[in-house]
């Protein structure tokens, strides 16, 4: 027999429970929120898209570089959305039933909250990394202490990745089937 939260009878720590529970839900309103943010994101891209198109022949090397970049950015914070919006709705929500979907994304099936903090640690690295790039390539518009300060924050986000991971690997792991 399974052990309860609850004794028998208890109609207030059942209720209680329930509210807790449900509580859940009312992370919906914020997926949909970044889904939003998606739908801005993809409109800048757009945007930013019809400029390259556009400025083809007349753009310098380096424009069009830094463009593109920015381009790359955009893909990689979406997908830092995404991650977020599915993976956060299937840990913390509900269940997407997925199963067996072509389109179902291979990391879904293995995905947990820890396994989340080690996705988003590294796509932040990636999306920092193309933003200190782009700052590298215009190093001769800024100053020093800019560099520097981009350098360290890309740093710290490296540190932090590495941290959760190493802590994620400490950790007891349930047997995969």
């Amino acid at each position: 027999m399974k052990p309860t939260s609850t004794p028998p009878g208890d109609t207030r720590g059942k209720f209680l429970s329930s509210i807790l529970f449900g509580s859940r839900w009312l992370q919906v309103p914020l997926y949909l929120g970044l889904i939003a943010a998606q739908v801005v994101y993809v409109i800048h891209f757009m945007v930013e898209l019809e400029h390259l198109v556009v400025g083809t022949f007349t753009l310098s090397e380096e424009a069009i570089m830094l463009i593109v970049l920015g381009l790359i950015d955009v893909v990689m914070i979406s997908n830092l959305l995404i991650m977020v919006i599915v993976g956060g709705y299937e840990t913390f929500v509900s269940r997407l039933n997925l199963r067996g979907h072509p389109d179902e994304p291979e990391w879904l099936s293995h995905v947990n909250a820890n396994v989340l903090k080690v996705k988003l640690a590294t796509a932040i690295i990636g999306i920092s990394s193309i933003h200190l790039l782009k700052t590298f390539i215009n190093a001769p518009n800024l100053d020093e202490k800019t560099l520097l300060w981009q350098t360290v924050i890309h740093m710290a986000f490296i540190l932090s990745a590495v941290s959760i991971a190493y802590i994620d690997k400490l950790m007891p792991h349930p047997a995969r089937h």
